[in-house]
């Protein structure tokens, strides 16, 4: 089954597109349970930022550093660390985080953080994607909690025996899974920016590819903004208040929003 795409020309489009045609009969509320990530290329596949690491053509040549990346990132980080992480898990969120490569593929809760990050650059010529995941029907086909997992939850995925560790998954000691991580609160930016992540045991193919080789490309939708509506999208994104100044909640996005909006 391919990933079904769907063309938006406007933040409205793409809003009624996501919003559920009936309400929920427990909550009585129209609301997608999904998640959303924005990418500046829609003829991208969904690519981690390990797997961008040394170029995308190819793509995933350096994905056997990420053990080397996460050592050195303990080693180095320590005295910068405002609290200590609670385990490996919660430093590979912290690197993450702070623009270490890993496998973890950033989402967002909202749809407008994923569209602002997809038109963040209103110039070019390419059209833009919000990808849309649900991450439920990822949970269900590897039989995981039909709840988002916090790190601590991740020592325990498999059941009992050996914790997973990141390490275990970096060799490969894992059967094949992906599933839904909830980060902590590190700092302002990912509760402003309704933050999550995706974890994959395969860092050696896209993960939409991924998915589709484990039968799940249903659980994904493209929607695509072409490339003559980007800068409608990012303008009505402006005026919806999707910017750096609230996104980014310190001096580099208050910087970052007046570059663009003087720009």
């Amino acid at each position: 089954m391919p990933i079904e795409e769907i063309p938006v020309h406007s933040l409205g489009e793409l809003l009624d597109a996501l919003t559920p045609a009936e309400p929920d009969p427990e909550t009585g509320r129209r609301r997608d349970p999904c998640v959303y990530h924005g990418a500046v290329a829609a003829d991208l596949p969904l690519l981690t930022s390990l797997d961008r690491l040394g170029g995308t053509n190819p793509p995933h040549t350096k994905a056997h550093l990420e053990a080397h990346l996460l050592r050195n990132f303990a080693r180095y980080a320590r005295p910068h660390l405002a609290t200590e992480p609670t385990g490996e898990w919660e430093l590979l969120v912290v690197a993450q985080h702070h623009g270490v490569p890993t496998r973890l593929l950033d989402w967002s809760y909202s749809p407008l953080v994923a569209a602002h990050f997809a038109t963040r650059d209103r110039t070019g010529d390419a059209p833009r994607a919000v990808w849309r995941l649900d991450w439920q029907r990822v949970h269900a086909h590897y039989r995981f909690p039909p709840l988002a997992l916090l790190i601590e939850d991740l020592g325990g995925l498999f059941g009992e025996g050996e914790a997973l560790t990141p390490w275990r998954v970096f060799e490969g000691e894992t059967p094949a899974f992906a599933c839904m991580l909830e980060p902590p609160s590190l700092d302002g930016r990912i509760v402003a920016q309704a933050a999550a992540f995706t974890l994959c045991s395969d860092a050696a193919q896209p993960f939409d590819t991924f998915l589709a080789s484990e039968g799940l490309a249903g659980a994904l939708t493209k929607y695509v903004v072409p490339a003559d509506a980007v800068a409608h999208v990012r303008d009505q994104l402006d005026l919806a208040g999707m910017d750096e100044r609230r996104l980014f909640p310190d001096l580099d996005g208050v910087a970052a929003f007046l570059r663009a909006y003087y720009a």
